[in-house]
């Protein structure tokens, strides 16, 4: 199944395509940034995001999708803007009939590298071992919505297997 983990931010949005195979493995498929100008309206801003989310799941045709849920800010114009950011990427990915899973922050730790507390550099290094890759991706927002992913596929077997075992 390939799926698409989104880091939302209005003057930066990551994506990160990532598929999983039986055998367990990960391939990474894609992965960047969306970028807004911030000399931009907030409206331009959001159909800039909406156009190029749009973009990238043609091309890719992800099974599944999840965006990282908007944790406690303390400045309100930022949360706000994020808050946008998360709903034109849900927007997207229900246009596109794709069911939408929320993580924390805390969940993507856990999911990918099984502490809850985990830095940065300890995300983005358990991200380039599960992927394979021999540089950590980059820029950070990209890194961010691969480990989204990574935790959306890892939560969705967890789940799968769970259903399984109390049907």
């Amino acid at each position: 199944m390939m799926v698409i983990g989104i880091d939302p931010g209005i003057a930066t949005t990551g994506y990160g395509f990532v598929k999983d195979y039986d055998d367990g493995s990960l391939e990474l498929v894609d992965y960047g940034i969306i970028t807004t100008s911030p000399k931009l309206k907030l409206v331009n801003r959001l159909i800039e995001l909406f156009h190029q989310l749009n973009a990238l799941m043609l091309l890719h045709h992800p099974q599944s999708g999840a965006v990282e849920k908007l944790f406690f800010q303390r400045n309100v114009k930022t949360a706000m803007n994020v808050g946008h950011a998360r709903g034109v990427a849900i927007l997207v990915l229900g246009q596109a009939s794709i069911k939408v899973s929320e993580y924390t922050p805390l969940e993507i730790k856990q999911a990918v590298t099984g502490y809850g507390n985990a830095d940065k550099k300890q995300i983005q290094e358990m991200v380039r071992v599960l992927l394979n890759l021999k540089k950590v991706p980059y820029p950070d927002d990209a890194a961010d919505a691969l480990a989204v992913a990574i935790c959306h596929l890892h939560s969705y077997k967890m789940k799968g297997f769970v259903d399984q075992q109390y049907a």
